[in-house]
């Protein structure tokens, strides 16, 4: 019995001991947070521009990026023309970019590069200026005015650098980007092709949103998908049209037939695509 008491208040003893350790960690960790809080005010209210640049590239090197952009937004204009205003800049829009905020980083890259053409981290910022807004590109569905921009900055780096070692990343985004706008595209012909005779001929509407795509993107992973859309348009046209137009589409279909099996001679849609090719050579009248 007596055993029993002594484990029990052992126990409890050990589980008062356990709080209050995390406790005094709870309130070391506030003190620790407070005392950095304050610290950080005060730097940011200094006008100690010397000290408040140091402490800027500090809070760079630690991670802390947004205190490190909010220091030097706050007097990167007082170092402009001194022998901090190139590195602030650029350490500025990296501090942008590593936040996340890469509309913000890349108009900083522009605004660097485009103040020191010749400067120590010109490369670095155009490179870093077409990265970003790479990653600020929509998805394939919304408005990719970005990706057009993206890609247009990013060539412009590989023509200044074109023996940059960040060239093959470069080209992989731009391939990444053209990509999506392909995409767009396609997305675009099936939704034509989907909605077919309503409201107007989206079947031709079709054909020409796809046929477009592919002479602008002659390598796209796209382009069998984008193919079978101009052939299945071509074929439903013809389904459509007045009698005596009949043979003649026919007869189109059946060109894109042949043009189709060409090129992809083991398509995934064989299947459908001999079914069309049977189903026009019948309606053609000789």
């Amino acid at each position: 019995m007596i055993n029993c008491i002594i484990q029990r208040e052992s126990v409890t003893l050990r589980i008062i001991l356990n709080e209050m350790k995390r406790n005094i960690i709870l309130t070391l960790l506030i003190a620790v947070i407070l005392t950095s809080c304050g610290e950080y005010n005060k730097i940011l209210k200094s006008t100690d521009y010397e000290y408040k640049y140091e402490a800027a590239k500090n809070y760079f090197a630690k991670g802390k990026y947004n205190r490190s952009a909010t220091l030097l937004e706050d007097m990167i204009m007082q170092l402009k023309g001194t022998d901090k205003a190139e590195e602030s800049l650029y350490m500025l829009a990296m501090s942008y970019y590593n936040e996340g905020d890469y509309t913000t980083s890349s108009h900083y890259f522009v605004t660097y590069y485009t103040t020191y053409p010749r400067g120590t981290f010109a490369e670095l910022a155009r490179f870093h200026s077409g990265k970003a807004l790479c990653l600020d590109t929509q998805e394939a569905r919304l408005d990719q005015s970005g990706t057009y921009k993206a890609i247009q900055e990013l060539q412009m780096f590989m023509e200044y650098y074109p023996q940059s070692t960040k060239k093959e990343e470069a080209q992989d985004m731009i391939f990444a980007l053209q990509d999506k706008l392909v995409l767009k595209e396609y997305l675009g012909a099936k939704l034509y092709y989907n909605l077919g005779n309503y409201m107007g001929n989206n079947f031709l509407s079709c054909v020409i949103t796809a046929q477009n795509a592919l002479k602008d993107y002659p390598y796209s992973k796209l382009r069998e998908d984008l193919s079978i859309l101009v052939l299945r348009s071509k074929y439903e046209m013809a389904i459509q049209s007045v009698q005596e137009k009949k043979s003649d589409r026919f007869r189109e279909t059946v060109d894109e037939y042949y043009a189709f099996k060409n090129e992809f001679p083991e398509s995934k849609y064989n299947k459908e695509v001999e079914r069309i090719f049977r189903e026009s050579k019948n309606e053609i009248k000789d």
